[in-house]
């Protein structure tokens, strides 16, 4: 948790970008993110340095050799962080722009280098060497605070993050992280889970999934080699064809202490995506709003459900990329939970049918304000091939803890803990009514009703009879009133 100081540290560097003319939030947080990685890259080296010289191992520093830009060269070291970050303004500037920029985009042929990819296309973008060099001494500021509070890191990109509030223009807004970490707790993450988000943005599903096996199975992923291994280069898979969103991503991961996850440039929905049964776990909340050209959509995927709209082949896709056993936790619009047309039918009738669909957690539509008004619904399966569907547990969220209008405020009632606990306990749910909060409902039923997942369809409201008094009473208590009206006009009346 953030503490005031270093938010306050966070919103001054926020309020240098937006005073020097950068005033697009992905532009600041992508420029921010390079730094960051600048800064790291020297701090990382140091690290690895020190390290091998007490195991008395070699070690090569990338910052080592002298650098070549061009037909120019330079000693590497005039390349740190700590070296240049005391230059004056104007040398700074030119160093950042004619070499260190440069330099960081030649990092990817370096196999130790996982995070340099990301930086290939990275364009410096801060326009003067004054802002520069405020923004330098920001960061330094930041730095030295998150040394006092310890392992902050994660937390201040999250913060960072939070500022992201502009929807982007394929339907991308960012999912709140605590809906997100609901999902990853509803999903239990184990230490041999592989794990996707084929349409990750800025990657909160991954670092929600990795920060809970860090809590809940910390002796189990870092004190085995193996686990260890898997978790920091092959568990975290995600896929965007945003690559500002995927930098921001890669560094979100870096942030929360994963070495070198999948983030990569791909149309999941296409042919270049040829994963299929790759993975045990996908948390994901994938583009609503989207239509795409049939010719480009992967053509199984339009064996299992023919349509050309984005929230229904991302479940087709979703079951095609789950291994037999893997289990998924997404979030639909609601038009996904009862639209009437045939694919909107098949791709329910998949998930009950020849699958496991264990539960629909409807939401209130103010849980993506300010962004989006939507409403929408969580879906939690496994994926079996062979149906496994008895009984499907719904539950109506009507509090997340936040207020339901665009400011978000804090506030008292949340259903989050309520849900977890529930769903954890399924064998209890069968004795509730359809007029609580949340009730069971058989497979049979849900066939029925033309695989409708609506929770409305199934939900009873119990009405409470309301007695009123008399039509005489009330029109007595009415010419009373009227009476001691007129009584006290009266009195006015007399004191003018």
């Amino acid at each position: 948790m953030l503490t005031g100081e270093l938010k306050n540290k966070i919103n001054a560097l926020w309020e240098i970008f937006w005073t020097g003319g950068i005033t697009n939030p992905l532009d600041v947080v992508e420029q921010m993110t390079y730094l960051m990685f600048i800064h790291d890259l020297d701090e990382t080296d140091n690290l690895r340095a020190k390290e091998s010289a007490m195991l008395g191992l070699p070690y090569e520093s990338v910052f080592g050799r002298e650098v070549q830009i061009g037909g120019r060269a330079i000693p590497g070291d005039q390349l740190k962080w700590s070296t240049f970050h005391d230059f004056p303004a104007g040398q700074m500037y030119s160093l950042m722009q004619e070499w260190v920029f440069p330099f960081i985009k030649t990092l990817h042929a370096d196999k130790g280098s996982a995070y340099a990819k990301y930086m290939d296309d990275a364009i410096f973008k801060i326009p003067t060497p004054l802002m520069l060099d405020k923004v330098v001494t920001a960061l330094d500021g930041i730095y030295d605070q998150m040394g006092h509070e310890g392992d902050v890191r994660g937390d201040v990109y999250e913060y960072l993050l939070s500022k992201l509030s502009t929807a982007g223009v394929n339907g991308q807004f960012r999912t709140p992280r605590h809906i997100i970490q609901m999902m990853v707790e509803l999903t239990d993450p184990t230490p041999e889970d592989v794990i996707c988000d084929p349409a990750c943005g800025t990657a909160g599903f991954l670092v929600a999934a990795g920060e809970y096996l860090r809590e809940r199975r910390k002796e189990e992923v870092f004190f085995n080699r193996e686990n260890k291994d898997h978790y920091m280069n092959r568990m975290f898979h995600g896929f965007d064809m945003d690559r500002t969103m995927l930098r921001i991503g890669a560094m979100n991961m870096m942030a929360h202490g994963v070495d070198n996850p999948a983030i990569e440039y791909r149309d999941s929905l296409s042919d270049q995506n040829p994963d299929r049964e790759a993975y045990s776990l996908i948390l994901a909340n994938p583009p609503f709003k989207g239509s795409l050209d049939a010719d480009i959509v992967s053509a199984d995927l339009l064996k299992t459900c023919k349509t050309k709209k984005t929230e229904l082949l991302f479940l087709a896709l979703f079951l095609k990329m789950l291994r037999t056993g893997g289990r998924g936790a997404v979030i639909v619009p609601d038009g996904v939970l009862f639209g009437s047309s045939k694919a909107h039918r098949d791709i329910r009738k998949e998930l009950v049918e020849n699958h496991r669909l264990e539960a629909v957690i409807s939401m209130p539509s103010g849980v993506f304000k300010p962004y989006a008004g939507v409403s929408t619904g969580v879906l939690v399966f496994t994926k079996t091939g062979h149906g496994g569907t008895d009984k499907v547990w719904f539950y109506d969220m009507r509090a997340d803890g936040f207020s339901l209008d665009d400011k978000r405020t804090p506030v008292a009632e949340n259903d989050i803990p309520d849900i977890v606990a529930r769903f954890r306990d399924l064998a209890a749910e069968k004795s509730r009514e359809r007029t609580e909060q949340s009730f069971l409902v058989p497979r049979a039923e849900i066939a029925e009703n033309g695989y409708d997942l609506s929770i409305n369809k199934y939900k009873k409201t119990e009405y409470v009879p309301v007695e009123y008094p008399p039509t005489s009473e009330i029109f007595a208590e009415l010419r009373e009133l009227e009476a001691q009206i007129q009584k006290g006009l009266e009195e006015l009346e007399g004191m003018v």
